[in-house]
């Protein structure tokens, strides 16, 4: 190896990039194993303009797939199209999909209108992912009309991830930019705040974008002491449309976390059978239909005690097709809005010392199955443990992040983000619920409450004043970037 005095680290390949020591990279991709030349691809990072990337050309003719993807991936960073001709090669005529994949990404991050042409031919390749690599290598040329043309006819295609690619690059052209000021002055005037009231009504008067965690638990179908539901179908329809609105509420590419579980309707009479529905399973194809993304199956595993004894007559009698299990377990089911921006663009959003601060320091559950007790409650028959909520809170949130939950029961919701400084906004129907919210949670010294005509009487005298808190953002914005200027001119 190269550095026989020790082991190869990053600081190694940053000092020799740093010092324009380019024969460092030279004998190490030409002498040095395998192992140590992946190493050095993978840790390489961004490179300088006066690199010389031509090094890695024979890397491209090695046998090693894994060693091919990463020079090919290097070539790109290099913006010069001499090399596109030879990646176009590698994209047609490599063995492995994955460089086939690579090399096109590579075509499209050379980043020039020489590019079209490549990637437009690979527009009908086989693979699929060769092809999303070519949409998003065309994105930064949608306006020519050449490939403008191309994509429109191409749209909808019949691979779905290739269609959703297409779709992508036209609503990332279409996309309007969201007004933050709106978000921060909702969030300041509703923060920490009950509405006693329908949350289908309540939800339809929020504006858009401005909430940024969902978590919750409707009420399950005819389930004891809840609302008797027409039809299973009429249940279903309603949950869609509080959903619809939860999606509208949330801010770009932030989670939507849903508590559901089977639910069992007991039989009439001795002559009629009972009935189980699968509520999440059934739930689920509405929220993507929404615009929901599934992230994470979460499984609740409670204690086998505190399961309904729905065995006892198998225990008894062991007849076959007498069978019926204790259901130990309800799911937790994440979900995020759907976005073309990763996970980072979220926590850019944020500042470092609000990210430091809502970092996740204590033990927590590696797996998707929870073990957590639930809790008891006598006014509420289905109380959310505070150990459930705590994890879904700390995990899909930052500190002064709004947490909505439109079937709030008794507020344990609010209650635990209050706990872990973050903001709630609680919608509950039953006036009972509220009460006892109110009247026992340490955090009602802080709760906004209100019946539903008060909030949207206030949501009125709200929407009147935004063109001032506009027009006050507007000039505090001004005047920051008179003092930037000023403060260049003076150094």
């Amino acid at each position: 190896m190269t550095m026989n005095k020790h082991k190869l680290t990053k600081q190694d390949i940053e000092q020799a990039k740093k010092n324009s020591d380019f024969l460092f990279f030279t004998r190490i991709f030409s002498s040095d194993p395998d192992s140590v030349k992946y190493f050095v691809l993978k840790k390489i990072g961004k490179l300088p303009c006066d690199f010389p990337f031509e090094i890695f050309l024979d890397l491209v003719k090695t046998s090693n797939h894994n060693i091919r993807v990463l020079a090919v991936k290097n070539l790109g960073k290099s913006k010069n199209p001499s090399f596109i001709e030879l990646l176009s090669h590698l994209a047609d005529r490599d063995s492995n999909s994955n460089v086939r994949r690579e090399s096109i990404s590579s075509i499209g991050r050379i980043g020039t209108k020489m590019a079209i042409p490549f990637l437009l031919k690979f527009l009908e390749d086989k693979d699929s992912r060769v092809v999303v690599q070519a949409i998003r290598g065309l994105l930064p040329f949608r306006n020519h009309e050449e490939v403008k043309a191309v994509l429109q006819k191409a749209n909808p295609m019949d691979n779905q991830l290739v269609d959703q690619a297409v779709r992508e690059m036209i609503a990332d052209k279409q996309r309007v930019k969201i007004k933050q000021p709106i978000h921060n002055s909702f969030t300041n005037n509703f923060s920490d705040s009950l509405v006693c009231g329908d949350c289908l009504e309540v939800l339809r008067h929020i504006p858009d974008n401005v909430l940024h965690l969902c978590f919750t638990s409707p009420p399950y179908y005819n389930a004891k002491d809840y609302s008797i539901y027409r039809s299973y179908k009429y249940y279903l329809n309603f949950l869609t449309e509080v959903f619809k609105e939860v999606h509208r509420v949330l801010q770009e590419g932030r989670f939507f976390v849903l508590n559901t579980s089977p639910v069992l309707i007991p039989r009439m009479s001795r002559k009629h059978q009972s009935r189980r529905y699968l509520i999440p399973f059934d739930i689920h194809p509405r929220l993507s239909d929404i615009g929901f993304d599934f992230i994470d199956d979460i499984i609740w595993v409670k204690p086998e005690p505190s399961a309904k004894n729905r065995n006892a007559g198998f225990f008894q009698h062991r007849k076959p097709l007498m069978y019926k299990s204790n259901s130990v377990c309800e799911y937790v089911i994440v979900y995020r809005k759907h976005t073309n921006k990763l996970i980072d663009w979220n926590l850019r959003q944020y500042s470092h010392e609000t990210v430091e601060k809502s970092k996740v320091h204590s033990e927590y559950e590696k797996s998707n199955a929870w073990q957590i007790a639930p809790s008891a409650n006598k006014l509420h028959p289905a109380v959310f443990p505070k150990e459930l909520t705590s994890r879904v809170i700390k995990f899909y949130s930052f500190i002064d992040d709004i947490v909505l939950d439109p079937f709030a029961g008794s507020g344990t919701v609010g209650i635990v983000a209050s706990e872990l400084g973050r903001k709630f906004f609680l919608i509950e129907k039953e006036q009972s619920y509220c009460n006892h919210f109110l009247n026992s949670s340490s955090s009602a010294l802080f709760t906004k409450y209100f019946s539903q005509g008060q909030f949207l009487e206030e949501l009125i005298k709200y929407e009147e004043r935004v063109p001032q808190i506009l027009e006050k953002y507007n000039e505090e914005l001004e005047n920051k970037k008179l003092l930037k200027k000023a403060k260049e001119l003076t150094q």
